[in-house]
């Protein structure tokens, strides 16, 4: 993978568009980026990250807070990264979700995130040429061209500052974490996993299996009504099985006798109680025939009485309707008075003789239909005279607005010009606004920098005298060093000899005599002495380390602020800075103005539209009602004259014909009312005749006689009903006393059943104890035989099942680190500590060129402390001593040799490992300060072999002297208006 090109907008402190060519700054393949605390040199990295993956490392990631605050609200935030990765070259613009000001109205809105993917170019046979816009489309996209996620990718490419530190004195639990994130070994965390609920899913069914087969010696032994043995087997379920069909075959024997006996009893006692059956029977059939022959003399009278009534119906049906018609008759000849009053109360004066009727009903519906035709131009009359005063009113009205209007118009133009010249300033302020805005912002910066340059080049004196006392310091305790050491070598041999033996071996030349010893000198220097001077000259020289880069430090402030300040004094910073603020201010006001004006021009724009079509629609309206006014006002006048002539003697013509109309209905009703009682008359007559002439049909002398014979149809049913039961009672016992089985049997036969009775009842219940037995001792033998089958089946299934369970157990503490497993590392912690050893020989190779040979890593799969989990520790071999060191003895320098040592192994592993692609291109961010000279070396040749291999390397840092050593720069400043870049070579 290479960068070629990153362009940040609107993003972290970058409020403008910043462009970064990585091909200029890769040309030599190593360059610097630099600048100002907060000025945003990470947030470049974190732009890399957030357009590959759409997040960025690190606490950051978590605040999700991306734009910048100083940025314009119109600028989008936006990300573009160009880049080369498996032969591919491809472009990614990607915007994060954020809010912004709303386009309508006032507020903000939810910008949503986006992202695109362009293929700038595709090798033959490649990925297709269509770019992508899903999000989740660009992720899988880019993950699987990488061949890494993007915690593996900020790990391996984005070197974080002092994560690696941390990674180096990590505990084992901690250093687990950070391995199983870059190499994903979470699906061996689900073998471990899976074997852990495997066994407790296999370990329950075996207790589940063990369970129902203690309950099913408890039901057996619950049959069998004793206490189970402690060790139930076979021998003893096949001998209680033998002695439960046993009984169960004895228990049938009697059951059988039992049921025999019982029918026999039964077979009597049915025999005595049908005779009885039969005694009763012929009991009740002589009961019942005299009982009937006590009752006949009644019963004929109600025959009679039944038969008289029978006849009357027909004459009492014709007496009723004969009645009706008498009363319809009545009430006819009232209605004809009622109706001829009505008549006469309306102007009727002649008779009630139906043809003189009919013809002045016709001559009246005549006269009405005439007047219904002057009544619609009566109510025409009326609307007319209404709208000929609304229309005097809209004629009036329309003429007032229309001078209003015109007045109106003339003052508008006016106005309307006013208003657009106030609109122009306002637009013109506004454009000037923003640059005006970063002058003054300028201004202030480089005031704030004059404010500061007396305290720098204070500071930077007081730097520069402490690094010439520390430099002078530093010399007289090396000098000091060297003239103790030369003192010490010289007096060696003196030395040696106070140490020697009379009659033993001299150390040097082993001969056991020393005849000229060399004498002590007066000023003898000891190896304490030695040892003293040198730390006083290591002190001395740290001291004097920190008093330069102190001193260069405010070199490089004092000269940022001259920089920034060129010739420019205070006096003139804060005249020109006033004379902008106050531009500014007037400026500003005139552009905050800029809504209210577009409303006002609008509105009067508005205003003058809406006032000429109100005046052309007053126009209208005024013709329309003078041209209506003068059409019905000679309407009127012709139709007044013949509606006068209608109405004669009446209010109007719509009350003469309402008058004409109720004489016609009054004189309807009287025709009517006249011929119902004609037909009245007609139908009494009738009704009378057809009385007589039923009264003789059916057999009596007079109605009256007819009248008292008759009966209602409640008491006729309950004459017949009387005596239909008479009749079905007599045939019922005839009918009983003839049946076959009665022969011979009396009325008197007596039958004793009670001894019958008692024997069938001592034989039914010897049957159902019997019987309860023989089911008992059956049931229990089904049972028995039921649950043996199903004890033997259960026996037979849990000898594998705890079986298989035992190796399932053992195999899951094994791959767990528990149990057999004498390292005590599980499956996921072996696959990692075998990942970490290869780190560690990998990383291995660059701190021994680092630290010139003194130090490797050492890889140890022991276990922990108090033995918990082992394989992940990473010690540290001293060349120097040939003792291995915990990692956290190590310098602040030595740390960050073996920091950056390990995380370039770890990248080289992990791309390995993932199948990724070359990663051409890497960042290291941070940690340079803590190294002296030599070591700042030693780190820069492994550098070059880096991109000696054809990488870039980028390094971040505050360090002074890499400025030196480094050509190629990246320059990051920072401001009020936003952070911005500039790239520096040579």
């Amino acid at each position: 993978m290479r960068l070629h090109q990153l362009t940040v907008t609107a993003f972290g402190p970058y409020a403008g568009r910043q462009e970064i060519d990585f091909d200029t700054l890769g040309v030599d393949g190593l360059f610097l980026l630099h600048g100002d605390t907060g000025a945003g040199k990470t947030s470049l990295l974190d732009a890399v990250a957030f357009a590959l993956f759409g997040s960025v490392p690190g606490a950051r990631g978590e605040v999700r807070r991306l734009r910048c605050d100083l940025a314009a609200p119109e600028s989008p935030t936006e990300v573009s990264l160009e880049l080369t990765v498996q032969g591919h070259r491809l472009r990614i613009v990607r915007s994060p979700e954020y809010e912004r000001p709303s386009r309508r109205g006032k507020g903000t809105t939810t910008q949503k995130a986006k992202v695109s993917l362009t293929w700038v170019t595709v090798p033959p046979g490649g990925l297709p040429a269509e770019g992508l816009t899903r999000i989740d489309e660009v992720g899988r996209t880019v993950q699987r061209l990488l061949g890494m996620t993007a915690d593996q990718f900020f790990q391996v490419v984005l070197l974080p500052q002092g994560e690696f530190a941390r990674f180096l004195r990590a505990e084992t639990a901690e250093r687990e974490k950070l391995l199983e994130r870059l190499f994903g070994t979470e699906r061996f965390a689900t073998v471990e996993q899976w074997f852990r609920d495997r066994r407790t899913e296999r370990g329950r069914e075996v207790e589940q299996r063990r369970q129902a087969t203690r309950e099913l010696v408890a039901r057996v032994a619950q049959v069998v009504g004793e206490e189970p043995p402690a060790e139930a087997g076979p021998e003893w379920l096949e001998a209680w099985g033998e002695k439960a069909r046993w009984e169960a075959g004895q228990a049938a024997d009697a059951a059988q006798l039992a049921r025999d006996e019982l029918a026999r009893a039964e077979a009597v006692l049915t025999e005595r109680r049908e005779l009885v059956d039969k005694v009763r029977r012929v009991r009740r059939a002589t009961d019942e025939l005299a009982e009937l022959a006590a009752g006949s003399a009644e019963r004929a009278g109600w025959a009679a009485e039944l038969a008289s009534a029978q006849r009357a119906v027909p004459v009492l049906a014709a007496h009723r309707s004969w009645q009706r018609a008498r009363h319809a008759l009545e009430a006819a000849r009232q209605d004809v008075v009622r109706t001829k009053e009505h008549a006469t109360t309306l102007g009727w004066s002649e008779g009630i003789e139906l043809p003189v009727l009919r013809a002045a009903v016709a001559t009246h519906r005549e006269r009405a239909g005439e007047l219904a035709t002057l009544v619609t131009e009566a109510e025409q009359q009326q609307a007319d005279q209404a709208r000929l005063g609304k229309l005097a009113g809209i004629v009036e009205q329309t003429e007032e607005r229309l001078e209003r209007l015109a007045t109106r118009a003339t003052e508008l133009p006016a106005r309307i010009e006013a208003a657009r010249r106030a609109l122009t300033e306002s637009v013109e302020a506004a454009g000037y606004l923003d640059g005006m805005a970063a002058r003054r912002d300028d201004l202030r910066s480089l005031l704030d920098a004059t404010k500061a340059l007396p305290g720098a080049e204070k500071r930077l004196a007081q730097a520069t005298t402490r690094a010439q006392e520390a430099i002078d310091r530093y010399q007289r305790a090396r000098e000091q060093l060297l003239d103790l050491r030369q003192r010490r070598l010289d007096g060696m041999a003196a030395e040696l000899a106070d140490k020697l033996v009379s009659g033993e071996p001299c150390p040097v030349c082993g001969s056991p005599e020393h005849p000229e010893p060399a004498e002590v000198p007066a000023t003898r220097v000891s190896e304490q002495d030695e040892k003293g001077a040198q730390k006083a000259e290591q002190d001395a020289q740290a001291a004097r380390d920190a008093a330069v880069t102190a001193r260069q430090k405010a070199e490089h402030e004092l000269a940022s602020l001259t920089e920034r300040l060129g010739d420019r004094t205070a006096e003139e910073i804060s005249t020109s800075l006033a004379t902008v603020e106050a531009e500014y201010g007037h400026t500003a006001r005139l552009a905050n103005a800029q809504r209210e004006c577009e409303a006002v021009v609008s509105a009067l724009e508005t205003e003058a539209e809406s006032l000429h079509q109100q005046q052309v629609q007053a126009e209208r309206e005024a013709s329309t009602a003078r041209a209506e006014q003068a059409s019905l006002t000679e309407a009127v006048s012709v139709r007044a004259a013949r509606l006068e002539q209608a109405r004669g003697a009446h209010a109007d013509v719509r009350a003469h014909r309402k008058h004409v109309l109720a004489l016609t209905e009054a004189l309807d009703s009287l025709i009517s009312a006249v011929t119902e009682a004609n037909a009245a008359e007609k139908r009494v007559a009738e009704q009378h005749e057809s009385v007589t002439e039923t009264v003789a049909a059916q057999g009596f002398v007079a109605v009256e006689e007819a009248l008292s014979a008759a009966r209602d149809d409640k008491r006729i049913a309950e004459l017949a009903d009387a005596l239909q039961v008479a009749r079905d009672r007599e045939g019922a016992a005839k009918e009983a006393l003839a049946a076959p089985e009665l022969f011979g049997i009396t009325p008197d036969l007596e039958v004793d059943v009670a001894p019958a009775e008692q024997q069938a009842m001592r034989a039914r219940e010897l049957r159902e104890h019997a019987v309860t037995a023989a089911r008992a001792a059956m049931h229990r033998d089904k049972e028995l035989s039921d649950l043996a089958e199903r004890l033997r089946r259960a026996w037979a299934e849990l000898a594998p099942a705890e079986r298989e369970y035992e190796e399932l157990a053992a195999l899951t503490d094994v791959i767990n680190g528990r149990g057999q497993n004498a390292r005590k590392m599980s499956l996921r912690s072996y696959v990692l500590a075998a990942r970490l050893e290869e780190v560690a020989v990998a990383a291995t190779r660059r701190l021994r060129r680092m630290s010139q040979g003194r130090y490797s890593f050492e890889h140890s799969d022991a276990a922990g402390r108090r033995g918990t989990r082992g394989g992940l520790g990473l010690d540290v071999l001293d060349d120097y001593s040939g003792q291995v060191r915990p990692a956290k003895t190590l310098s602040g320098g030595e740390s960050f040799l073996a920091s950056l040592s390990l995380a370039l192994g770890l990248a080289d592993v992990v791309a390995a490992e993932t199948g990724g692609s070359l990663l051409d291109t890497l960042f290291i961010d941070e940690g340079f300060g803590t190294l002296d000279a030599g070591a700042l070396d030693v780190v820069m040749d492994t550098l070059d072999e880096l991109r000696a291999g054809g990488r870039v390397v980028g390094l971040v840092s505050h360090v002074e002297e890499l400025r030196q050593r480094i050509p190629t720069r990246l320059r990051v400043r920072k401001s009020r208006s936003g952070s911005t870049v500039q790239v520096c070579a040579g």
